[in-house]
């Protein structure tokens, strides 16, 4: 129960660091939870089924090759994960009537990578440890809340753009290039101090993060000063 709770712990604090951030209108808590548990469940659901067809049509076995842990990265990893959450955030979040201001597509962007990050954590943690959890709370968990985060951005522009779809897909492919970055410099650990892109990336990320929540709170119709 205690590795439960350190698992989840770090998920739940992203989430109110966000939830606090949209500060103008907030969102019904009934949704948010309907897209968390979405990410937990079907996002990760998705992702399991799209290992699998892809590992039967183009299986990556040599870890010492920098090309196939680029595609594993790039193409399987980051593009399974973040179209699995991308669908979600789409055809549920987007299209609902609460969904009424750019900063809206950060928030639920970030529930459905929370509920993905919960359901991956607490796997990783109950096989690792007290450890594992201490690492992925500085790492694996706030990175997917970028990767939502920098999607969402952009997906919240959709929603009030004669651009949608362009916008939409831009969400999908920074998302995706994010997360391709960051694990591929953690595959590559064979290579001496590698890895070290892997947090220069995942700080890039964040910063940007950071700009896009300020920038939506700036804009938002709620807001009075505008």
């Amino acid at each position: 129960m205690n590795l439960l709770l350190v698992a989840i712990a770090p998920v739940f604090v992203i989430i109110f660091y966000i939830y606090c951030k949209d500060k103008y209108e907030k969102e019904p808590r009934r949704l948010l939870f309907y897209n968390f548990l979405l990410g937990a469940i079907v996002s990760i659901i998705i992702t399991s089924i799209l290992y699998y067809a892809f590992d039967m049509v183009l299986p990556l076995t040599n870890k010492t090759s920098v090309i196939q842990q680029f595609i594993k990265a790039f193409f399987v990893v980051g593009l399974i994960e973040e179209f699995s959450k991308y669908v979600i955030i789409r055809y549920f979040a987007q299209s609902n009537n609460a969904f009424n201001e750019p900063f809206d597509g950060i928030v639920y962007a970030v529930m459905v990578s929370m509920g993905f990050a919960a359901t991956e954590n607490i796997f990783y943690v109950l096989e690792g440890g007290y450890s594992t959890a201490l690492i992925r709370a500085f790492t694996a968990v706030p990175a997917h809340a970028t990767f939502g985060i920098l999607m969402g951005y952009f997906m919240g522009k959709a929603k009030f753009s004669n651009n949608r779809i362009g916008l939409n897909f831009a969400g999908l492919f920074l998302a995706i290039l994010f997360h391709g970055a960051y694990d591929f410099f953690l595959f590559i650990d064979f290579i001496p101090g590698i890895w070290v892109g892997a947090f220069i990336s995942l700080g890039i990320g964040l910063f940007l993060s950071r700009r896009a929540i300020i920038k939506h709170q700036q804009v938002s119709q709620f807001n009075g000063e505008n």
